[in-house]
């Protein structure tokens, strides 16, 4: 079966969220990349629920993210603490935020889709989040920041 672009281009937003939500629930219950992963696929991607179906993610992307972040997790993070004001690094922001700075850093970092691309998506998953708030707004700075940081050259 050959999906169209599209239906592509869905499957990576999806493995996107999927990646930031494995990551916060590998922090939040301490379990492995390796547990997580094989859960979201088995029961997340295209779960349905009474009224809505999850997608499905791109299980290569989605793995790619959730791996890399776990692996390169130290450089990611002080990417992003140097991206973050003094008053809040790290480990005083919202975990969930915490997990998508993961994601998102891990594929600025390894990955080579453009990074206005990590961006946009990522502000996108902030906003689902927290679509009250100014999060995403914060989220755009901080990553706009990783990103330059990343790959300046795409600037």
């Amino acid at each position: 079966m050959t999906l169209s672009g599209n239906q592509q281009r869905k499957m990576k937003s999806a493995a996107r969220l999927f990646a930031v939500q494995a990551l916060f629930q590998m922090e939040a219950a301490g379990q492995t990349a390796d547990r997580v992963m094989v859960e979201f696929e088995d029961h997340r991607f295209g779960e349905v629920f009474d009224a809505y179906t999850m997608a499905e993610g791109d299980s290569r992307l989605f793995r790619k993210l959730v791996e890399d972040a776990v692996n390169h997790q130290a450089r990611i993070d002080q990417m992003t603490d140097r991206a973050l004001v003094a008053k809040w690094p790290l480990g005083r922001i919202d975990p969930t935020l915490r997990a998508l700075f993961r994601a998102a850093g891990a594929e600025l970092t390894q990955g080579d889709t453009p990074p206005k691309v990590v961006i946009t998506e990522f502000v996108d998953i902030t906003k689902a989040f927290f679509p009250e708030s100014d999060e995403g707004k914060f989220a755009n700075a901080v990553l706009d920041h990783m990103a330059r940081e990343a790959k300046p050259e795409a600037f």
